[in-house]
């Protein structure tokens, strides 16, 4: 009898790959591009005009000892990152006024839950691969018990799509399904299905489904093995789906849940205090062209079936292959179809579990790292929006820049050392009256440097300022001392984090633009502290060019030092930073005196009351 009612009848339909062919926009449409348009021509002069006014600081603070090769190097660095900091910068002050302004009229939600027409069908799904079962079994109770409250449940199926490969996975699978439709009398309602070949990973799981059962619903939920969301949210999705017909994909901002460990904590503080600001800065230039994560979004079944099957490029990694990061390709597809995708980061109740340590985080970015490198390939494909194309290239600059902050340093480090070695001549041979002196800007460096700090930090004291004009969020931030304190801490651990993620992802680009190959496993998701061994096996090179690096620094320009110290001093104390942040004691204690508290501990929601409890 459980077999049988493991999946639902089969009816198939195709998913392939369509060339592009060009269309007219309807009126709508092309409104919405005029708008759009002139947002992206505001926003991008003013990163254009803080760029530049930063390059030209920098020129004239590196001009005195002459423009050579290697400074004009340094100062197109410069001002590359500088306008990355910027662009950054600019979304979270757009992104500020949005939240002030209120209400989007672009995109309009819906104040309340309206009830689902009666002939809608929805299928949420689960791909996993060899996960622990006791996390999903516990997402999809909370979620379903969730939907039921809301009366809705029955516009809803749910599919755990498994792709796993070891028998422990498999049969736990099969048996946390049977026992999730027995607790929940989910038989007919909740299916579970395993491919034996795990083709194109989870792009290829969904499309599978696609194929198999997709002609049956009119939208698709996707869920990860981490993803959790409220019934209440679900239901709403699909009201604004039904509302705006040229919506092809609808994506909230999920923010961090159950998070212990003290890295984790301080990610899951920063995506609930910083990314309401940053989400409506995205959306104030992305409008409808906004990317797609790949899981919490709602997808309309039809186009996504229709249009947003995968190509598959010729060639080896990182550029040939398979896709590896579907979701942003799938986003440029569905909306070069016509269709619209857009981020409502308005949507409360979506939420997501994080990378429990750093060495699980940048064992996730590696993954991503090489998936984004592909998508260098999508900037000039036929037919794909402006919008797209810049989500591509900013994927490809969060890893890439890394590298180039290294560089930076390294190069400035070089150029000093070659400065160092310079005799300084105050007198020409030619007779003059006074000598030549050695020209230094340092008032305009100190300026430069505390433009930088400004626009690094404004986001964060930002935020605070939003959080602060309602008490009872800030209540749910532990109050406003608290939440002060700790952004102030958050900045300073991230401090000394950046360097290690800097010199990690640095890594990760060359071993990807040198073509080689690594294995996408699954992620761990339970926290395990690491030990001091596997930090310092991973860390001593890194720890022993810092301290050569400090070194020479310290030797030949005391100024170049201070400006590298903090890069330099993190990596030196790469072990015990990496171990210390990995404690769940550690978190703990903040948690305990009221550091880098959530609404989604200080006020949990019933749906996320009941995943704890039965996580446990």
């Amino acid at each position: 009898m459980i077999r049988r009612h493991q999946q639902p009848p089969i009816r198939r339909s195709s998913m392939s790959h369509r060339k592009f062919t060009s269309r007219t926009p309807s009126p709508q449409e092309a409104r919405r591009k005029r708008l759009l348009a002139l947002r992206r021509c505001l926003f991008f002069m003013l990163i254009a005009a803080t760029t530049y006014e930063a390059g030209r600081v920098f020129i004239i603070i590196m001009r005195p000892d002459g423009l050579t090769p290697l400074s004009w190097t340094i100062i197109a660095i410069f001002i590359f990152l500088f306008g990355w900091i910027a662009f950054n910068f600019w979304t979270v002050i757009f992104g500020f006024w949005i939240a002030l302004r209120g209400e989007d009229k672009e995109l309009p939600l819906p104040k309340k839950m309206q009830p689902i027409d009666t002939r809608i069908r929805i299928a949420l799904i689960m791909p996993v691969f060899n996960e622990e079962m006791s996390r999903i079994y516990s997402a999809l109770r909370a979620t379903y018990d969730s939907l039921k409250a809301t009366d809705q449940l029955e516009h809803f199926d749910i599919y755990i799509l498994s792709d796993s490969n070891q028998s422990d996975f498999i049969l736990m699978e099969e048996t946390a399904w049977s026992d999730l439709c027995r607790d929940v009398d989910g038989f007919g309602r909740i299916f579970y299905r395993r491919r034996k070949v795990r083709l194109h990973k989870k792009s290829g799981n969904v499309s599978d489904f696609c194929r198999r059962w997709g002609s049956q619903y009119k939208y698709m939920i996707v869920f990860d093995a981490d993803s959790l969301m409220e019934g209440d949210l679900l239901v709403r999705m699909v009201n604004v789906m039904e509302s705006r017909d040229d919506i092809g994909i609808l994506q909230t901002a999920p923010m961090a849940m159950n998070q212990i460990s003290l890295v984790s904590r301080l990610q899951q503080f920063a995506s609930h205090v910083y990314g309401p600001l940053f989400f409506a800065g995205l959306r104030f230039w992305q409008l409808d062209e906004s990317g797609y994560w790949g899981h919490n979004a709602i997808v309309r079944m039809q186009p996504f079936m229709k249009y947003c099957a995968l190509p598959h490029f010729k060639g080896r990694p990182p550029f040939g292959g398979e896709i590896l990061s579907h979701d942003f390709v799938e986003a440029a597809l569905m909306a070069r179809a016509g269709w619209g995708v857009w981020l409502a980061h308005e949507l409360e109740g979506s939420f997501e579990e994080l990378p429990p340590s750093l060495f699980e985080e940048l064992e996730r970015d590696r993954r991503w790292c090489q998936g984004n490198i592909q998508h260098l390939r999508f900037l000039f494909t036929r037919g794909f929006s402006f919008g797209h194309r810049v989500l591509f290239l900013n994927g490809n600059l969060f890893y890439f820049s890394s590298l180039l902050w290294f560089l930076l340093l390294a190069l400035m480090t070089v150029h000093a050392v070659t400065d160092f070695f310079i005799t300084v001549v105050y007198f020409s041979r030619n007779p003059e009256l006074f000598p030549h002196w050695p020209v230094q800007y340092r008032a305009l460096s100190f300026e430069l440097l505390m433009a930088t700090a400004v626009l690094l930090l404004a986001p964060k004291f930002l935020s605070v300022i939003l959080i602060a004009r309602d008490r009872k969020k800030t209540a749910q931030f532990g109050g406003l001392l608290r939440l002060s304190a700790s952004v102030v801490l958050e900045a300073i651990f991230s401090t000394l984090l950046a360097p290690l993620r800097m010199i990690f992802h640095a890594w990760y680009v060359v071993l990807n633009i040198i073509g080689q190959k690594l294995d996408w496993k699954s992620q761990v998701r339970r926290l395990k502290e690491t030990s001091f061994a596997k930090a310092f096996g991973a860390y001593w090179p890194a720890m022993a060019g810092a301290l050569v690096w400090g070194a020479i620094a310290f030797e030949v320009n005391r100024t170049l030092f201070w400006w590298v110290a903090t890069i330099v001093l993190p990596l030196v104390f790469a072990v015990p930073i990496s171990v210390f942040s990995s404690y769940s004691s550690v978190g703990i204690f903040f948690r305990r005196h009221g550091f880098f508290l959530t609404p989604v501990e200080t006020s949990p929601s019933v749906l996320l009351k009941s995943y704890r409890e039965s996580f446990k």
